[in-house]
């Protein structure tokens, strides 16, 4: 196998993790003025997280490292033309961040409300745009034959674009909604349960009709083996959290995300970018890829350094693995 091929998979699986990780922060974040009753809960809820949700970002940062690094006429290609969308995107992880760590340098009702409604739209809003983002990605952009995009803003919030962001969030929202069950106890877990599956049934609908609607696009056989899957896997994830399986409910919901990521991937391959206006002008893992003396030394930086950086986020799970609720939280 080409080392391009190599890292354009590596890339995948680098979003793979980083949409089942900041998924359910995202969803918690969301979720965070609809099950939070009172400060309490929103406490609990915010802990749940609290240990992780940095690391979880790491993903993301780390897949734009090897984009850029790996790809550079796509990186380029990618952060000039969705400019406006990263930047909202950035500039929401960053409120959400500052909203984690100075909620509570006060007691205060006002003050924590107004972090609180920064912890919301910081999720919600990189939620939606991912969805818009990696919809635009795999249906393709205006690109001339240097590879730059000439269409405007308001040509990437096109339908399909916009199906996209609306299937990420409820997917998130079920992804969170079924976490805060499984790390949560009482009144929490009881309701998180209840919005999960009114949540699923709605990712259910908009998964369905975003996939059908990129399979009939273009499709491949792996592509379409990995749609079905992820079907199945959100439709268990249901199942177990109607029977109060959290574990198994949460193993079902980040399977459908990853599979559904894994699907869009090799929809698009071996593009990375295709282009709308003529094909010649699409980028593809070759057009587009560093030379191969810089891949041979990525992949061994990589081969080093990735079983130590799992290793320690596994870690971090396990230790912060257990339940809590109000009864943990000091008044």
């Amino acid at each position: 196998m080409e080392l391009h091929t190599v890292w354009f998979l590596l890339i995948a699986v680098l979003f793979i993790g980083y949409f089942v990780l900041e998924g359910f922060d995202f969803g918690v974040g969301i979720l965070l003025p609809v099950l939070g009753r009172d400060d309490k809960q929103r406490r609990v809820m915010i802990n749940t997280i609290g240990p992780v949700w940095d690391g979880n970002e790491v993903w993301v940062i780390t897949a734009g490292g090897a984009m850029f690094a790996a790809f550079p006429e796509w990186y380029a290609t990618l952060f000039s033309g969705f400019y406006l969308p990263l930047l909202l995107i950035l500039v929401a992880l960053i409120l959400r961040g500052v909203a984690f760590e100075y909620r509570g340098k006060r007691h205060d009702a006002h003050w924590k409300h107004r972090w609180d409604l920064c912890i919301f739209f910081g999720s919600l809003v990189p939620a939606v745009l991912w969805g818009v983002a990696f919809a635009n990605i795999v249906r393709g952009v205006k690109l001339d034959a240097d590879h730059e995009y000439v269409g405007g803003f308001f040509d990437l919030l096109n339908p399909y674009a916009l199906v996209g962001g609306l299937t990420t969030l409820a997917l998130f929202v079920t992804h969170g909604a079924i976490f805060l069950a499984l790390k949560t106890t009482g009144d929490i877990r009881a309701r998180a349960n209840r919005i999960a599956f009114t949540a699923g049934l709605a990712a259910a609908v908009a998964a369905v009709v975003f996939l059908t609607w990129t399979l009939a696009h273009r499709y491949t056989a792996g592509s379409l083996i990995l749609a079905v899957l992820a079907a199945v896997a959100l439709l268990a994830g249901l199942a177990f959290n109607r029977v109060g399986r959290e574990g198994w409910a949460f193993v079902g919901t980040a399977a459908a995300i990853g599979l559904a990521v894994a699907a869009l991937f090799a929809n698009l391959y071996p593009d990375v970018m295709p282009s709308t206006l003529d094909e010649a002008n699409s980028l593809t893992v070759v057009n587009a890829s560093s030379t191969p003396y810089t891949l041979k030394i990525m992949s061994w930086v990589a081969l080093v350094f990735t079983p130590i950086v799992l290793l320690y986020q596994g870690w971090t799970y396990w230790v912060f693995r257990k339940r809590i609720g109000t009864q943990h939280i000091p008044d």
